[in-house]
């Protein structure tokens, strides 16, 4: 019987005896000495903190992060690009909230006062602090410097309310630190496997957090130290999960559409979803509905069969119709998008903007069904897997040698990036490197599409990531921290505002809406989804790499005689 986070929560207070639930307060009377009264009641209030970061794919007519979760970027053509927005500073809100890092620290505090074991105890402070760590992650990616609390406040506490910034390596330093405990603490066994957080799903965050910080500090602040040292620990949880020898990859498609996860030996952690109880609507999306399509820049990157980009593949067919764009590819291509017909509007009710089609989270048991259709889905939601913590590990190691750490070996990439390469039905060739060339087959490369500005071999590492991890809400935030928003510039990167290449005469019902080469009257040519000029994105200011604080929150501040300063540029 499968374990549902959601009917945890609602039955929460059952977990005592039923003499212990009888004797137990009114919840409006609940107080410290009545709530935190043995494990049960602390493992109680830690699932509290589930819904807020382990997510999914969201729950009704949503679909979470993944998919278009994160629009704005350059894997989507969508016929009216998702802009930048100018001058959105908010009047408050704006995510400038610390409402979960206090939660988090009274869990951390009110377990020390709870009589159970002292294993116990430091068990539950080490997942407390995993959840601040997490928070202040978030955080700090939205805002940069933000203020660093360890203790719940009360309302008198006002020199620590309204205390300014803390610098964003004070804070991300204390995240480390917190990460580290958990680490050493939280058990290796909490509840069910891929339903409650373990040391196995902090170490995947770990590898996660550090990665994006590390490639933050040296592309935004050229902080070599301090970016090294993120790295590092980056590239440790990472090597932790993959020499543990407790996850493998299978099927690739089955992580996202599978109805049950419980035992998928890749899933890490995992929101579990079931008709009636929890459902979402992605499925829908990706069947029924109208999509929003891949870009061409996003096609073009899938490798050939052979391991090598199409601009120097030998077996790449071109992309003159969706079976010579699909042959002879990498197969997570296929087993990403609809191989065997292009949806376009006005013929496929379920059309794609760019013609090609996404059923990466289709699944074609319930595709038919009325739980398949609009909010009914319940296929299983991967939050965090190994076939990431084995990208994070690639990376870092890459990354890592930039900026003073070993340079990268064959074995690196032979304990995670080929491993993904070699995935059952995958099976294309390992990436060598070959004096800090990317190579195949003992042949160094370089994509004539690769960005200049980035060395051939991180390229290729961008490369697989953007590939394995496609669709799965992390392309916005990769480019934020790699400094490159510049990509989702529709003007001078056209190509994420193309799609598939079509002959109009070959489609008699075609809808009239569906414009090639910016021109209503070509006959033939690729697909351009947004096609006029005011629809363009083209506004990638360097302010957008953070957020705006919220106007009343620095009037509120200057009533007490603090400065909060704004963000660049805002």
């Amino acid at each position: 019987m499968k374990i549902r986070i959601a009917s945890i929560l609602f039955f929460a207070l059952t977990l005592f005896s039923c003499e212990d639930f009888l004797e137990t307060p009114p919840i409006d009377q609940l107080r410290d000495e009545t709530y935190w009264v043995n494990e049960a009641s602390v493992r109680t209030f830690s699932y509290g903190f589930y819904s807020a970061y382990f997510t999914g794919y969201g729950s009704g007519n949503t679909w979470g992060r993944y998919f278009t979760g994160q629009a704005l970027n350059d894997d989507f053509a969508p016929t009216t690009p998702v802009q930048f927005t100018p001058n959105a500073v908010p009047a408050s809100g704006g995510g400038w909230t610390f409402t979960w890092v206090r939660k988090a620290n009274i869990f951390i505090n009110r377990v020390q006062t709870v009589p159970m074991s002292q294993e116990a105890i430091n068990h539950w402070r080490g997942i407390g602090r995993f959840f601040r760590g997490l928070e202040y992650s978030d955080l700090v990616k939205s805002f940069g410097d933000v203020p660093w609390y360890s203790n719940s406040l009360l309302e008198t506490d006002i020199d620590q309310l309204y205390k300014p910034r803390d610098r964003r390596t004070l804070v991300m330093d204390s995240v480390l630190a917190d990460f580290k405990y958990a680490v050493e603490n939280v058990r290796l066994t909490n509840g069910q496997k891929g339903q409650t957080v373990n040391r196995d799903v902090i170490l995947a965050y770990m590898s996660r957090v550090f990665l994006f910080e590390g490639t933050w500090q040296k592309y935004h602040h050229n902080n070599s130290a301090k970016a090294a040292e993120y790295l590092a620990a980056s590239k440790w949880a990472a090597n932790e999960v993959i020499k543990s020898g407790r996850y493998r990859l299978g099927n690739y498609r089955e992580v996202f559409n599978s109805l049950n996860l419980a035992g998928n030996p890749e899933v890490i952690l995992y929101r579990e979803y079931a008709p009636g109880v929890l459902t979402h609507a992605l499925n829908s999306y990706n069947n029924k509905e109208p999509q929003t399509g891949p870009s061409k820049d996003l096609i073009d990157s899938y490798l050939g069969k052979d391991g090598l980009p199409i601009k120097v593949s030998t077996v790449y067919q071109g992309d003159k119709g969706i079976t010579k764009v699909m042959a002879n590819r990498d197969p997570r291509i296929t087993q990403t998008f609809v191989s065997d017909q292009l949806r376009l509007n006005g013929i496929a009710g379920n059309y794609s903007t760019t013609g090609i089609a996404t059923h990466k989270f289709l699944n074609e048991e319930i595709k038919d069904l009325p739980e398949g259709s609009l909010s009914g889905g319940y296929a299983d939601a991967p939050v965090i897997r190994f076939g990431e913590v084995l990208m994070n590990y690639a990376e870092a190691v890459t990354e890592l040698a930039t900026v003073g750490g070993p340079e990268v070996t064959q074995g690196d990439l032979d304990i995670s990036i080929n491993v993904l390469r070699s995935r059952p039905g995958i099976n294309i060739p390992k990436l060598e490197v070959k004096g800090g060339q990317p190579a195949i087959n003992g042949q160094t490369y370089d994509d004539p599409d690769r960005d200049p500005s980035v060395p051939a071999f991180i390229w290729e590492i961008r490369r697989e990531r953007r590939i394995e991890l496609v669709f799965e809400g992390f392309r916005l935030d990769d480019l934020k921290r790699w400094k490159k928003l510049e990509y989702t510039n529709t003007i001078t990167n056209p190509e994420i505002n193309m799609g598939a290449w079509i002959r109009k005469a070959d489609y008699p019902k075609l809808s009239t809406s569906v414009v090639v080469d910016k021109d209503q009257n070509d006959p033939e040519g690729y697909i351009t989804p947004a096609w006029t000029a005011a629809t363009q994105r083209t506004n990638t200011d360097p302010k957008y790499y953070l957020s705006p604080l919220p106007l009343d929150q620095i009037v509120l501040y200057k009533e007490k005689g603090v400065t909060l300063t704004q963000n660049p540029g805002w």
